[in-house]
């Protein structure tokens, strides 16, 4: 990343969640990322990742963003703005190009990437992102980064993440009636990843599972790349209905006793161990077992990460994900979701924290922060790539600048010039006839 160009560049991710919404405010200079404010605040206005209330939803951002702006001093025009839900699509496709000069320049690489995305989509879905899996030249494939490299024939191996259009307009309308400019709708997925993830672990491979209240995104590396996304319709909040049906308490309550009681798996808690459930309608609490309200999270948790791993093994890349799973969002805090998760899914599990800012750290410290600071993480690298983008002038031009110079410059010499005396002898005739 280009920090020199960046220097205090204001960057402001917003997540906007089933449960939550949430902003970050980062400010990009010389050492990096240095977070100045956060803010989360309820949203009622989502179901299941999309807009169901846009009222409910713009008031949320509104809350959110003021409290932000007021803790970081600085006043938020611009945001990226995070996408998720049950309608993201992921599909692979190619694209080739001719190397114009015999040396891959960005301008190649782009129009590979340009020859990659023009696929045909469905009328009411959109290209939301091209995410480059590897690049060939000529024979040569598994490249990162051909810029520079000689060569023919550029090709590209991508990933093509699919939205519908209206869940994707519907976040912008949101931000927009808060008077804010949506600089980029991002993937989730993808900038939870870009939070909580190492390089090492993109290139041995990794499966990012971000568990949010009412989505699982999940986003697969290998290589170095992302090889696949998926959404799963399902999340925090399914625990907490299993909850409030099963022990009979207000969703409020249960969501509560979640927090503070609950455990994914039930043999480690104790037999011994009670809690008070509140009651619902007037009637008074009860006391029950911890172990009970364990037995009814833990089949809906089995559940999910038995999806989940269908789901990677229908992909063929289950092998490949050596680095194990890395668990983010809110609803990972669950007591015993690693443990649980390392068994059901057959691989190395941690929970991924979000790591490489500065500041006010220990306010984003929590899982549930991952998507909104891996938005601004997503921000700084776009505008560094824009300014790395824009072209220095191409000689051609440069020549065309030296040529009308020197035009310039023979035009005044020859406006300095003495006009040429005419042919005395004429003018002695003129005179004397």
């Amino acid at each position: 990343m280009s920090t020199q160009t960046l220097q205090g560049e204001i960057v402001v991710g917003l997540d906007i969640g089933t449960t939550k919404v949430c902003a970050v405010v980062g400010e990009v200079g010389e050492d990096g990322i240095t977070v100045l404010g956060v803010a989360q605040v309820p949203c009622r206005g989502l179901r299941k990742g999309i807009v169901s209330n846009i009222d409910w939803t713009v008031r949320s951002i509104k809350d959110a963003i003021e409290a932000a702006q007021t803790m970081a001093g600085v006043e938020i025009r611009t945001v990226y703005a995070g996408v998720a839900g049950s309608h993201i699509r992921s599909q692979p496709s190619d694209g080739v190009a001719a190397i114009a000069g015999g040396e891959v320049t960005r301008a190649d690489v782009e129009r590979v990437l340009e020859g990659a995305r023009a696929i045909p989509v469905d009328a009411d879905r959109q290209i939301l992102h091209v995410l480059p899996r590897e690049y060939t030249v000529d024979i040569q494939d598994g490249i990162r980064d051909p810029i520079g490299m000689s060569g023919v024939r550029l090709g590209a191996k991508v990933n093509l993440v699919t939205a519908a259009t209206s869940c994707v307009q519907n976040v912008i309308r949101c931000a927009e009636r808060c008077d804010l400019v949506v600089a980029d709708a991002v993937l989730e997925s993808l900038a939870s990843a870009e939070a909580v993830l190492s390089e090492d672990e993109k290139e041995i491979g990794a499966a990012v599972i971000d568990i949010g209240g009412g989505t699982t995104d999940v986003i697969l590396y290998v290589d170095g790349g992302i090889a696949h996304t998926f959404v799963i319709p399902v999340g925090g909040n399914n625990i907490t209905s299993d909850i409030a049906a099963g022990l009979r308490t207000p969703m409020a309550e249960a969501d509560r006793l979640k927090q503070k009681h609950g455990c994914a798996l039930g043999r480690m808690v104790s037999e011994d161990e009670e809690i008070e459930v509140p009651g619902v309608g007037g009637h008074q609490p009860r006391r029950t077992a911890r172990r009970v309200l364990s037995d009814i999270i833990e089949p809906r948790v089995e559940e999910m990460f038995a999806v989940i791993r269908k789901r990677i093994e229908d992909t063929g890349l289950l092998e490949q994900l050596s680095a194990g799973a890395i668990l983010t969002g809110g609803a990972v805090l669950l007591e015993g979701m690693p443990e649980f998760a390392e068994e059901i899914l057959g691989m190395p599990v941690r929970l991924g924290y979000p790591t490489g800012v500065r500041g006010l750290t220990q306010l984003v410290q929590g899982p549930q922060y991952a998507t909104a600071l891996g938005l601004v993480k997503y921000g700084a690298q776009a505008i560094a790539d824009a300014e790395n983008r824009a072209p220095s002038p191409p000689v051609s031009l440069i020549r065309q600048k030296v040529s009308a110079k020197r035009a310039q410059v023979v035009e005044e010499e020859k406006d300095e010039a003495p006009k040429p005396q005419g042919n005395k002898i004429w003018e002695w005739l003129k005179a004397a006839f």
